[in-house]
């Protein structure tokens, strides 16, 4: 027989007992991590950054309640589907961690934003000082992932936050840790929240984690739940929308929607849609927040002209209200959002996680004079 089809006759046998031994070893993997970990549903605790109980949701994870159908835009609903803002808190001691998680929409990522940011989940924990730490995020290539977050971790008592997907919805989701761990759920925080309305930055884009967008980031630095409202393309201070803002109880408005406003529409709407609020809601304090300016707006008269339009409004608006007599209203102006190195946004517009971080520095010194 020739020597070199022996050769290879036994290099291919030895490459199939190999990618046998190497299959049996992975389900053997497999099903010794499935019967050592520990899983706990999310559901059987709960999430912040809902407005509505479970029970008032299509998904458990929508953003508005069910009866929002029909009544908002098509637009609206749809991207209520998706989880943005919304974290779930618990304590362990575990040395790893593991999630269990299923997205809606097999859209993992856009061309301006990465599949962790998308849709993924992203793990923070406290410190000795017990400052929040950023710590692990999913990178999610299919639809559902199951993955170990992070591992070899000091077995102490510590406090943890998971953030959900911002562009995408969660189906479910399940928190793994080894058996002999201890694990203790922390319900929702019934503080009043923070709620924000506005648009696709609101929303979240273009974060690369879940965990760093202002909301998010405000969140953590006031020890404050916050609802995310944020509907890309679609903030525009509709009544309509308003009608669910005035279902609940916060303890600050919020109102980003310029971006997606020109000057015309803001005339029309801001003063009814703050009316609405001051109608159902009038001790809680409203922040009035202007567009970023866009990073490329020096060079194009278009935007500039954009900016002056739908700013002069707005302020209109707020000028019209505080000569009316109304208190605990803000202003916080465009230009102070993103720095004058233009450096801080993904695509002009949309904030990168510098841009976040600036927006979270612009909007804090307010929310806290607000009462936050």
């Amino acid at each position: 027989m020739n020597l070199n089809i022996q050769r290879r006759d036994f290099l291919a046998a030895s490459a199939s007992s190999l990618a046998l031994a190497s299959s049996h070893a992975f389900a053997a993997q497999i099903k010794e991590s499935a019967t050592t970990t520990s899983w706990h549903d999310v559901k059987d605790w709960g999430v912040e950054g809902k407005g509505w109980a479970a029970d008032q949701t299509d998904n458990f994870y929508d953003r508005l309640p069910n009866r929002a159908k029909g009544t908002v835009r098509e637009a609206v609903w749809n991207l209520s589907r998706h989880s943005a803002g919304m974290l779930t808190r618990f304590r362990t001691n575990a040395s790893e961690i593991w999630i269990d998680h299923e997205v809606t929409s097999a859209k993992l990522s856009m061309p301006h934003m990465p599949a962790t940011g998308v849709s993924g989940i992203d793990l923070y924990a406290t410190d000795p000082d017990g400052n929040w730490r950023w710590l692990a995020v999913s990178r999610p290539t299919e639809t559902v992932t199951r993955t170990k977050l992070i591992a070899s971790l000091t077995p102490e008592m510590r406090e943890y936050t998971a953030y959900l997907p911002l562009y995408n919805g969660t189906k479910s989701l399940k928190i793994g840790v080894p058996e002999q761990a201890i694990f203790e759920p922390i319900a929702p925080r019934e503080d009043k929240p923070i709620l924000f309305y506005g648009t696709s930055i609101t929303h979240g884009a273009c974060a690369s984690r879940p965990g760093m967008p202002h909301p998010a980031i405000l969140g953590r630095r006031l020890h404050r739940p916050v609802i995310n409202l944020g509907f890309s393309g679609n903030g525009k201070m509709e009544q309509e929308v308003g009608e669910f803002l005035c279902e609940i109880d916060p303890l600050i408005y919020v109102i980003d929607c310029l971006p997606n406003m020109r000057g015309p529409e803001v005339a029309q709407r801001a003063m009814k849609l703050i009316e609405q609020l001051r109608n159902a809601r009038p001790d809680t304090p409203i922040l009035l927040v202007e567009d970023r300016t866009y990073a490329h707006a020096p060079f194009l008269p278009s935007l500039q002209k954009r900016h002056e339009e739908s700013r002069r409004e707005l302020k209109k608006a707020y000028e019209s209200l505080r000569s009316l007599g109304h208190q605990k209203i803000a202003y916080l102006p465009g230009e102070q959002l993103l720095g004058k190195d233009r450096d801080d946004t993904t695509d002009g517009s949309h904030p990168n996680d510098l841009g976040f971080y600036r927006q979270a520095n612009a909007m804090e010194p307010l929310l806290r004079q607000l009462g936050a």
